[in-house]
């Protein structure tokens, strides 16, 4: 194997889906040989193994004043709380992480908050024998601000007039910040790789991006860690009944996630407990991700919110726990809590789009409905339930995980992206 030295940038240590698909990333290619590793702007757990930029006082308050700044002057200017916006002002220099002058791969993910602004990301090119590779994670990276598009094709223009914003001026914030990542993006020589079919093709339709090269690479997942397990037992560990047919869905608020779907999802229940097909089987619907306390009324079926998980083996207990995993998101880069269901065994029933699309397969490892369209959630819910080879289906969610998306397969297609385009850079 040819030595590679990579450094990834990503904001935080596994927080959030980012800095989830980052550990895991960095880990797979470290298991394959490769010199990776991973500089955040901020270090949630000092356990995770990753170097951080704030690693004195001085530095430390630096990162909190920038994640602060980011977070809430931001509110001044968005009237749809539902869509995150980034403001995108601050940041720090990309000279000031020693661990980049000595990389050969300098590979960015989600870098908001803070860690680098439209200015900051020019500045990389300062590093001008480096390979530079952009992993989107979210929209962001494509638009004046947005992280979630919904059906808004500003990003194809200058942005501008932005429907998350206050007013209606075609020179708003969402079309300042645009410019500002043009000048950026211009002067930069970068790739993108997108973790979905879909992230890959917006990025290609970008007005920002769309002369970038581009590369289609999932993220990856531990396979031999989010594995099938006795679902009695699971049930029993976590105290579920072992007489109902179990819906495991992640949640999150709808009033600031609304892309997640949780209205979609409670419409799905509904409809489903009304249904005479049915019959006499006991629904039981169970949430991870928060407690539930703001949005808890009008579920249809006895439920319960597990609150926020940050112990692995737990989260994959849930999966073993459940019969299916309702993914009622309405936009996804990719579908990670998808993708882990699958690899326990257990099948997804989820929207037909974006890109939890190169994760489920229409009855082949979940269902898949038409966006928007509760009544077809209910629909694949019950067909799943109704199946008469659920074991077949479990056995595919599982080969599909395993042959696409473990972190030997997801590791190595990195590593020969990564040396091709070494090799460019050398002659």
């Amino acid at each position: 194997m040819i030595a590679l030295k990579v450094v990834h940038l990503n904001t935080y240590d596994g927080n959030g889906g980012a800095g989830r698909a980052v550990l895991r990333l960095n880990n797979a290619l470290a298991a394959i040989g490769v010199d990776s590793s991973v500089v955040t702007l901020y270090q949630f757990d000092e356990q995770s193994g990753v170097s951080t930029y704030a690693n004195s006082l001085v530095r430390k308050i630096k990162a909190v004043f920038n994640i602060l700044s980011e977070r809430y002057l931001v509110k001044l200017f968005v009237k749809d709380k539902s869509v995150p916006f980034s403001l995108q002002r601050f940041g720090i220099s990309p000279k000031e992480i020693e661990e980049l002058r000595n990389a050969d791969i300098i590979h960015i993910h989600w870098i908001n908050h803070g860690f680098f602004s439209p200015k900051n990301i020019q500045e990389l090119h300062y590093f001008f024998n480096k390979k530079i590779f952009w992993t989107l994670h979210d929209s962001n990276p494509i638009t004046g601000g947005c992280h979630v598009r919904y059906s808004c094709d500003g990003f194809l223009k200058e942005c501008g007039r932005c429907p998350v914003l206050s007013g209606k001026s075609a020179k708003d914030l969402s079309n300042r910040t645009w410019a500002l990542k043009k000048e950026a993006y211009e002067k930069l020589d970068f790739q993108i790789i997108a973790p979905s079919k879909w992230m890959r093709e917006s990025a290609s339709k970008a007005s920002l991006t769309k002369d970038k090269q581009s590369f289609f690479i999932a993220n990856a997942l531990d396979t031999d860690f989010f594995v099938p397990k006795d679902r009695n037992k699971c049930r029993a560990a976590l105290g579920l009944p072992q007489d109902c047919f179990i819906i495991l869905a992640g949640y999150m608020p709808s009033t600031s996630d609304r892309h997640k779907g949780f209205t979609q999802l409670k419409e799905a229940i509904a409809n489903l407990s009304s249904n005479p097909a049915v019959g006499n089987k006991n629904l039981f619907l169970l949430f991870y991700g928060s407690d539930g306390t703001t949005e808890a009324d009008h579920i249809a079926i006895p439920h319960k919110f597990f609150g926020k998980v940050t112990n692995d083996t737990v989260l994959v207990n849930l999966y073993n726990a459940a019969d299916v995993f309702l993914f009622p998101s309405i936009e996804e880069s990719m579908g990670y809590t998808a993708l882990e269901s699958l690899s326990c065994g257990i099948p997804v029933v989820a929207f037909n789009t974006s890109g939890v699309t190169d994760v489920v397969v229409h009855k082949h490892n979940g269902y898949l409905a038409n966006l928007y369209n509760s009544e077809e959630l209910a629909e694949g819910i019950l067909w799943i339930m109704n199946t008469v080879d659920r074991k077949a289906l479990a056995e595919n969610a599982r080969i599909w995980a395993q042959t696409r998306f473990s972190l030997q397969v997801i590791a190595e297609q990195h590593y020969y992206l990564y040396l091709n385009q070494m090799d460019k850079l050398r002659k």
